[in-house]
Parts: structure tokens; sequence; C-alpha cells
């Protein structure tokens, strides 16, 4: 694994059944870099960042997570390990406040037991307070104090986005993944995402690996592209070289009009 790299898919074959969804991928993701995985609809995409957040364990391959193979953990341990998600639909919980919903991204960096849970003793309570400013940093830094004590499913689509995406960085991750991000958002709310997915890296040093069909906001943002058709690695390098690419090129609009 390169020093630079702080994930490393090595050959992951993923079957369901008789269907292949991932056909020996290998990419790296570079340590503070932001990449994009990019792909028509059923090109594995999702079935991979479902791998890297343990959702699904491959049929072969590795995959090295700052150095160690994450097919070793069991997936209740991703979080703590340093990887924190988003996912297209927003996964949250509705019927919680904002601010509640970033706790449970908090409580994962801060290990207890029932005992000192239930009576709020010793560890407990240094955990409550730490978890508490984590909070309290999210909010801020999210732009969502102003909205912190309403339930999330009275807020807009966007907003909820920014609630998921602070959940997700409450947990301190070293990788966040974000699937398709700008999904349902205006052209202001896109522009507005990719200026804040460049602060959470340059800020807060954190490596970021995206799935996303906006290709300005992809070809913008990242640093490095990876894309995948019918599971398999068609592309990788710079925007630039991928745009180009004679393979994404017939993927995205047939190979008659890419000759």
């Amino acid at each position: 694994m390169a020093p630079d790299a702080i994930l490393k898919v090595q050959d992951v074959r993923v079957s369901f059944g008789g269907i292949v969804a991932l056909d020996q991928v290998s990419f790296e993701v570079p340590r503070g870099g932001i990449a994009g995985l990019i792909g028509p609809n059923g090109a594995g995409k999702t079935t991979l960042f479902n791998c890297l957040s343990r959702i699904y364990t491959p049929n072969a391959g590795s995959i090295l997570f700052d150095g160690s193979e994450l097919l070793n953990q069991p997936p209740h341990r991703t979080a703590t390990l340093g990887i924190g998600r988003t996912f297209q639909n927003v996964a949250l919980f509705n019927d919680l406040s904002v601010r509640d919903n970033i706790k449970v991204g908090a409580h994962s960096r801060f290990p207890s037991n029932i005992l000192s849970d239930t009576f709020r003793i010793g560890r407990a309570q240094q955990n409550e307070r730490r978890i508490g400013g984590l909070t309290d940093e999210m909010l801020d830094y999210m732009g969502l104090t102003g909205v912190q004590d309403i339930i999330v499913s009275d807020l807009p689509f966007g907003t909820r986005k920014r609630v998921e995406m602070a959940r997700a960085l409450a947990a301190e991750p070293k990788l966040l993944l974000l699937d398709e991000p700008a999904c349902g958002l205006n052209h202001e709310e896109v522009e507005q995402l990719g200026g804040l997915i460049r602060r959470v890296r340059d800020e807060r040093g954190i490596s970021i690996l995206l799935v996303e069909h906006h290709m300005h906001l992809v070809m913008s943002l990242c640093d490095s592209i990876v894309a995948l058709n019918f599971g398999r690695r068609i592309a990788a390098g710079t925007p630039e070289e991928v745009r180009v690419d004679p393979a994404v090129v017939a993927a995205y609009l047939g190979a008659s009009k890419a000759s």
C-alpha cells in the first residue's frame, strides 16, 4: 500500500447468485484527497460502498484501510475504525431532532457499558460531556445551530443532507464515504455542497470518496476518479484523463457516439 493511500481496494469480487456485481475491482484513495467513483446505473458503485462500510463481504479480494485489512473487522467496528458514510436517500432518524441525530454519530467515538450508562457514573459522565461538545461543534460547523431542536422530518431535503453529513463527521472519521450527495439538490445547493466538501477535506484533514452522477461536481471537485461499468473498472486517473477516456465516453454515451 502506497504511504499516501488511506484506502486500497485490491481485486474485489462480489457476486449475488449468478450475477457478478463487482469483478476484480482495484483502486486507491489518496490520504487527504477527494476521489470520485462514477459509472452508469448498475455499474457496481453502491455495491462497492456497501463493501467499504461492511454491509457486504466480498467473495474475493482485499480492502486495506489505513494499512490494515478491513475485511477482518466486524461490521459494527466500521465507525470506530474511522470510516463515516452518508446515504443517497438520507438515512436519518426522522422522529428525532437535528441535535439528537448528530449525537448518534458522536456516540460511536466513545466506549461505554450498560452499567455506567444506566447510572451515568464515571466514564459515562465524561463521555456525555464530550459527545455534547462534539455535537455543538458539528452544529456550528455545518450551519445547523438555528434548527438544532427541529425534528428532521420537518426540514427541507437539502438541510437533511447537511444533518446526515454532520452526523457522519461527529464520529471524527479518517475517511468519509458520500453516496450521491448532490442527489435531489438544486444548482445553488450543489455549488454550496462542493464548497463544503472541500472545506471538510482542507480544514479537517478527512479523505473523501464520493459516488456521484453530477459530472460537473465530480470533475471540478475530485483529485482522482475511478470509473466502473458492469462491475469492472474501466478507467482511473485525473478528472481530465477520465473525462476523455474512450471507455468512459462509450459507457455514458454509447459506443456509436464515442467513435
